[in-house]
């Protein structure tokens, strides 16, 4: 009997196998003054977020939040009927109404910051050096893998510091 694999693996070669990205896929890019961040759920991306908002707020810019999905990472839509399956539309809506209700609080923090929130379904760095091209920066966190796993990973971050046209800031947890 073959030894069956762990979740994240299989999550992972079924992400890879789900479809082909194409171009079109990919965010048109942000507002040329804008922060781009990207934000991913995790602790890391909420420190990249929170990073974001400080500096749209210093300097008077936008703050762009890029989320990248894919239908097993995606929330159920709330309106979903049993037996109905979802468009990438009501799919990509449930994710940035999740986007909302995780970050709006932290964002109202920043009352003077603008903020939009872009579901993207295409892969994480591809999608952020994208939406990313015009703007003024792109911010993106760290899950703290280190180094050897990062390279056998892929590191987002790494894929977006080598290939973004814009600055890139790579935020790490404050300890």
């Amino acid at each position: 009997m073959a030894e069956q694999q762990p979740l994240s693996t299989r999550k992972e070669t079924l992400m890879s196998q789900e479809k082909t990205f194409h171009s079109t896929d990919l965010p048109n890019p942000a507002p040329k003054n804008s922060i781009v961040v990207g934000h991913d759920g995790s602790e890391g991306a909420n420190y990249a977020f929170i990073m974001a908002l400080e500096l749209g707020e210093q300097l008077s810019t936008p703050v762009i939040v890029v989320r990248s999905w894919s239908t097993l990472t995606v929330p159920p839509p709330t309106d979903r009927e049993v037996g109905y399956a979802s468009s990438f539309d009501e799919y990509a809506s449930a994710v940035r109404e999740e986007m909302i209700r995780t970050l709006q609080k932290t964002a109202e923090s920043f009352g003077t910051v603008q903020v939009a929130y872009e579901p993207v379904h295409a892969p994480p760095a591809e999608s952020l050096i994208a939406a990313s091209r015009d703007a003024r920066m792109l911010v993106v966190g760290t899950r703290g893998h280190g180094r050897l796993a990062g390279m056998l990973l892929g590191s987002v971050s790494e894929k977006c510091v080598r290939h973004a046209v814009c600055p890139v800031l790579v935020v790490r947890p404050r300890d």
